[in-house]
């Protein structure tokens, strides 16, 4: 099986928002834009933000959302600093394990994100 391209589709609550979030904090491009969807890009993919999720003012448990959003980067503490920068309010700004280390924060809906760097 031969697949062209992978996409992953967040349902959200707080679209206006969480469409902001994607575009200005994150600073992901947009590839198109439907009347109820945004589509960003991201490395070999896109993810779809679109209406009709449920959100919260918190970050979700695992019940509400099994789901984690991981961005790979090549320095941690560059990016947690820019998006401190930006506002970003970070459950916590270094985890550390024998694999790698995380950032952790939420999208406006609760979403649960994190940024990682692999050793």
């Amino acid at each position: 099986m031969h697949f062209k391209e992978f996409g992953l589709i967040l349902f959200v609550e707080k679209y206006d928002e969480c469409i902001s979030f994607y575009r200005d904090v994150l600073k992901l491009n947009v590839l198109n834009i439907k009347d109820t969807l945004v589509k960003f890009e991201i490395p070999q993919g896109y993810l779809m933000v679109e209406q009709g999720g449920v959100g919260l003012g918190i970050e979700k448990t695992r019940d509400q959302n099994p789901t984690v959003l991981r961005f790979d980067v090549d320095s941690l503490d560059q990016v947690v600093s820019d998006l401190d920068q930006a506002g970003v309010d970070f459950s916590n700004k270094q985890l550390t394990f024998d694999w790698g280390k995380i950032a952790v924060f939420h999208d406006p809906d609760g979403n649960r994100i994190e940024i990682g760097e692999i050793f």
